[in-house]
């Protein structure tokens, strides 16, 4: 079952910004950019960024309008997925994670009672897992044109028409356990800093803008990070 370690991620201050949830560095206070100066530089000397990414490629058989029946036992039950994959000859699972370190580190800030550590690093993990993500829907997309096939834009559990329950079956459909994360009894996943997806692979796929991706999102009314244009 397919593995990606050692993932390069190019990691920039306006992508740790905007995990913070400020555009631009005239924003963050001088004395909080020499902080966060200071925790990038740490990330790499400590190695808190463990990435790495576990993917399947899956065959669909037919769509129905409550799911996708793949080949084999296995298949999803998702309303979203049948709805926006109509065209769909495969399916792309995957899951992507930087590893427990990173939380690992935001945990001790916080046990030192540095909290404004403790939630810049957060952000700064946070930054990385959607570099993470991005690096896997640009291999998965490669990946699709040896085939001479597109890529639908990412689903992940959690979406309106994909509920977080998705998971167990998500789950299993992918060897998430080989790159060291696994589901609590409520179907999220550790360490946190991990995200799943599922793309569809065919002829012609449907593609949404950043914007369109978020108001998908059952969150998107009071997420900090979302794009509305």
């Amino acid at each position: 079952m397919p593995v990606l370690r050692d993932v390069s991620l190019n990691l920039n201050m306006d992508q740790a910004l905007r995990r913070q949830d400020i555009r631009g560095h005239s924003k963050f206070r001088p004395e909080l950019m020499h902080v966060l100066d200071e925790l990038l530089a740490t990330i790499e000397d400590l190695h808190l960024l463990e990435p790495a990414i576990a993917y399947e490629f899956h065959s669909i058989n037919k769509v129905f309008h409550d799911g996708l029946p793949l080949k084999g036992s296995e298949s999803t039950d998702s309303s979203l997925l049948s709805s926006v994959l109509l065209s769909a000859k495969e399916l792309a699972v995957i899951v992507c994670t930087i590893g427990p370190r990173l939380e690992e580190k935001v945990a001790c800030y916080s046990s030192r009672k540095e909290p404004m550590r403790a939630l810049i690093l957060d952000g700064i993990g946070s930054a990385a897992v959607d570099l993470l993500a991005q690096e896997a829907c640009h291999f998965i997309s490669s990946e699709a044109s040896f085939r001479n096939y597109q890529v639908s834009s990412p689903i992940s559990p959690g979406m309106s028409g994909l509920p977080i329950s998705e998971q167990w079956h998500l789950f299993r459909l992918v060897p998430a356990e080989q790159i060291g994360v696994h589901l609590t009894s409520s179907a999220m996943m550790v360490p946190r800093k991990s995200v799943s997806m599922i793309i569809g692979i065919g002829p012609v796929m449907p593609n949404w803008t950043q914007a369109e991706v978020c108001n998908r999102c059952r969150i998107n009314k009071t997420c900090p990070y979302r794009v509305d244009n």
